[in-house]
């Protein structure tokens, strides 16, 4: 891989020398953590704003909240930070419509972890970045991993737009699913993904193993997936082996190992299989990737499984998990998709 980041100006440096005020776009989780970022690295944020429909004249951290329009009727031009993420067509139009007025940029901090992606998370990965570029198997999963390293050091969502492909391509492309799946829902929410996979095999299946570890979204899952045939519905989490860990219950999607939480049973995709085996798993466990590919390293010798898993909850997935799965495996082709959703979320690996 070539040195994609020299010359480039990393966006803590955008945002650091900018001549015009910093204005964040967005509040919650997102902005708490840009808002730290930028208290270490000496940042000022002037001004936060929200898109119309959410300014109801409510304040975060001490500034009041404002839409668009009054930001420009205050302020000549400014540099937008985008701190929160969306895969919704509106809202990714309403981004873009931002971009085109102003200068915008997204800080690089992670959806889990604390883990910041700056020069010197560059100098510390280079190598194995290097290595993981190399495993991949065709010129679009390569262009993938550049653009997405790249817009995590400038900030840049035009670099997405080269990269971005729906999710049509890789199940009729690379997944390519049949009738007899045995197929292994790691994170399941309520049951949209069981409902993916359905949609790509025609309803079709042999079986159906499906693990959710929140007990609001398990109870969804039941009531969407209950009567499914020959489908095996488990409130438990995806890890390296089978333990108790703690989950801080947030509902949808969110749900994940934390400091605070709910007590939740975990326990290693070897263990739950038994010896078992699975032709397909898809993996969106909230941060616990690595951990659970740590615990299903006998399914990846022995059986071989379609894979399908987040490449974007810490910034050293995108690298790191390719490199576990080729160790467990080297027959494994790797390729690396990019979906609609700003920031670079979405970035899946689909591995046959």
């Amino acid at each position: 891989m070539k040195d994609i980041f020299q010359n480039k100006e990393n966006v803590w440096n955008k945002l650091k020398n900018s001549e015009k005020p910093v204005v964040l776009y967005g509040m919650g989780d997102g902005a708490d953590k840009v808002l730290a970022a930028f208290e270490r690295r000496g940042i000022r944020a002037e001004a936060v704003m929200a898109s119309d429909g959410f300014v109801r004249g409510q304040s975060f951290h001490g500034f009041v909240v404002k839409k668009l329009s009054d930001l420009e009727a205050e302020y000549d031009d400014f540099t937008v930070a985008l701190c929160f993420a969306s895969q919704l067509p509106d809202v990714i139009d309403t981004i873009k419509n931002v971009a085109a007025r102003h200068r915008l940029v997204v800080p690089p901090v992670p959806a889990f972890g604390d883990v910041v992606f700056d020069e010197e998370f560059i100098v510390k990965n280079a190598e194995n970045m290097n290595k993981a570029y190399e495993l991949l198997a065709d010129d679009l999963s390569r262009r993938v991993f550049e653009n997405v390293l790249m817009f995590y050091h400038t900030g840049d969502i035009a670099l997405l737009d080269h990269i971005t492909t729906d999710k049509d391509e890789a199940f009729n492309n690379i997944l390519k699913l049949g009738k007899n799946e045995v197929y292994l829902d790691l994170g399941a929410y309520n049951g949209d993904t069981v409902e993916e996979f359905l949609r790509y095999t025609g309803g079709a299946h042999k079986k159906i193993i499906a693990l959710e570890p929140n007990a609001k979204n398990f109870k969804k899952l039941i009531e969407n997936c209950s009567t499914l045939e020959n489908t095996e519905l488990l409130q438990l989490g995806a890890w390296s082996e089978n333990t108790t860990l703690i989950f801080n219950n947030k509902a949808g999607r969110n749900s994940a190992v934390a400091d605070k939480g709910v007590e939740t049973r975990v326990d290693a995709v070897d263990n739950i299989l038994g010896g078992g085996s699975v032709t397909y798993v898809k993996a969106d466990v909230e941060g616990a990737d690595y951990e659970t590919l740590l615990g299903m390293r006998n399914t990846l010798k022995d059986f071989k499984p379609k894979l399908n898993f987040a490449a974007y909850h810490r910034f050293e997935d995108i690298f790191r998990l390719p490199l576990l799965i080729h160790g467990m495996n080297p027959d494994y082709k790797i390729y690396l998709r990019h979906h609609p959703y700003i920031p670079a979320w979405d970035s899946n690996l689909y591995c046959v």
